[in-house]
């Protein structure tokens, strides 16, 4: 049965939200979620609960089900996530395997580039990502 989400208004609903698609593994709410909420408030929004398994499902939901209809939405999710606290640590954190699926997202954000970001904004980001 698929998750309703309505849009979360402060850090607390978010983490609710975050915690109910993340128990029911649900790419498709995970990417409702992530296109109800304006990218530059994810920082505030996840405050200080990024994980790894968090990281990992934004990653695969926003590849799955946002990527053909908004790579600019998908970019500029990428580049607000690597604002929120704890970024750096999880990132540390992530196995061959899982950089290996944040590659994948950047590389076929690469394909689908648009005129919101360039190739170059792209490969700052990836540095940022430690790709």
């Amino acid at each position: 049965e698929k998750l309703f989400i309505s849009a979360p208004t402060n850090a607390y609903d978010f983490g609710q939200a975050i915690n109910a698609v993340n128990a029911s593994k649900d790419k498709c709410a995970c990417a409702d979620l992530l296109a109800m909420i304006e990218p530059s408030k994810l920082p505030v929004l996840l405050s200080n609960k990024l994980e790894g398994e968090i990281l990992l499902i934004f990653i695969q939901s926003l590849e799955c089900y946002l990527l053909g209809k908004n790579p600019d939405l998908v970019y500029q999710h990428l580049f607000y996530m690597s604002k929120a606290e704890r970024f750096k640590v999880v990132l540390a954190l992530l196995s061959k395997k899982e950089k290996e699926q944040v590659q994948q997202l950047f590389d076929l954000l690469s394909e689908n580039q648009n005129h919101q970001y360039t190739l170059e904004d792209l490969e700052s980001l990836k540095k940022v990502y430690e790709l």
